[in-house]
């Protein structure tokens, strides 16, 4: 439990902690006024896009196995996201960063059920959703404390001392879910996710 609460920080804390290191960002990039916001559009766009397929890829590749890939692959690009050196490079880092937490946020709360006995699930499913509330709003705050002291690219590396030990932990300890062929709605989530990238678009930077 504690390690997918690890994670689950980690991963609600990037959904805003970016938010005020943007102008840092901005000049050590190279961008625009414009343009920098796409750090923060690009994560969005990423998670909201693939959402929708994370049920059916857990059953089809084992739930163990998907969701240490992609705490696997939210490190990495966050500490590539961190060595980012143009603009270019952090939206497709931010980007993979977005890819994965789409599949961390569902994946953490069917964990918090298949490891804890009926009579513990609403308080285990509640300090989960306490973590969801809390890493959020705190993301500024850390960001700005992280950009003051030791840089913005800082807002970034600090997933990976929190991020690394759960990784490990999930490594010995997560179980899988039972396998299971099922068929994939293409044209649902094609439709899908393009509607959804469209609305958050409208909403971000229309």
């Amino acid at each position: 439990m504690l390690a997918v609460m690890g994670v689950s920080i980690i991963q609600f804390l990037d959904m805003t902690i970016a938010n005020v290191a943007l102008p840092h960002m901005q000049s050590s990039l190279g961008a625009s006024l414009d343009t920098i916001p796409w750090v923060l559009t690009s994560f969005i766009i990423a998670g909201v896009m693939f959402t929708p397929i994370v049920g059916w890829v857990s059953d089809r590749f084992g739930s163990r196995n998907v969701f240490l890939l992609a705490v696997t692959a939210f490190l990495v690009s966050s500490m590539l996201c961190g060595a980012a050196t143009s603009l270019a490079q952090m939206i497709l880092f931010r980007s993979i960063q977005g890819i994965s937490a789409a599949f961390i946020t569902p994946m953490s709360q069917t964990i918090m059920f298949d490891i804890n006995p009926p009579s513990k699930q609403p308080a285990a499913v509640a300090m989960w959703g306490m973590v969801s509330m809390v890493a959020p709003i705190s993301g500024p705050i850390v960001g700005g404390l992280l950009c003051d002291t030791l840089g913005w690219r800082w807002v970034f590396y600090i997933n990976l001392p929190i991020g690394i030990p759960t990784l490990l932990v999930l490594f010995w300890l997560l179980p899988s879910r039972q396998l299971e062929s099922r068929k994939l709605d293409s044209l649902g989530f094609v439709t899908l996710a393009i509607g959804l990238v469209a609305l958050q678009l409208m909403l971000d930077r229309g």
